[in-house]
């Protein structure tokens, strides 16, 4: 007879049996979700700020700059490629997610706005309240 406790480490055991193909393939996946998330972040600011030509024009410049940024901080992270390991995939999605989880934090300020008092607003609504 199996006890739980032989049950519970086969099923922990199996958790971490995955191959490199199918953790490489899970870190993708959680990077484009990261991806999908930031893109519903900016379309939000796009609509809340769709009166503010000259905003909009300046803030998909600098989200233009932005991605330029990251593809190169991979480069910069991961030069030489094919020379990681099979983990290199995994890695790469990592530090993209990463970085993109990082954007969605620091844009998301447009979306739920500073609150009143704050004197530097610059181009960010104040908060609802």
């Amino acid at each position: 007879m199996i006890s739980l406790l032989m049950i519970s480490l086969l099923s922990v055991s199996s958790c971490f049996a995955q191959s490199q193909t199918a953790l490489n393939i899970k870190a993708y996946s959680d990077y484009q979700k990261a991806d999908k998330e930031l893109n519903i972040v900016y379309q939000k600011i796009l609509k809340r700020y769709a009166q503010e030509s000259l905003f909009i024009q300046k803030f998909k410049n600098a989200q233009r700059l932005w991605i330029q940024l990251r593809d190169a901080e991979l480069d910069a992270k991961y030069p030489e490629v094919g020379t990681y390991g099979s983990v290199a995939p995994m890695c790469e999605s990592i530090y993209l997610e990463t970085l993109t989880r990082d954007r969605i934090k620091f844009l998301n300020v447009w979306n739920t706005g500073i609150e009143e008092g704050e004197v530097c607003l610059g181009s960010v609504k104040q908060r609802d309240n």
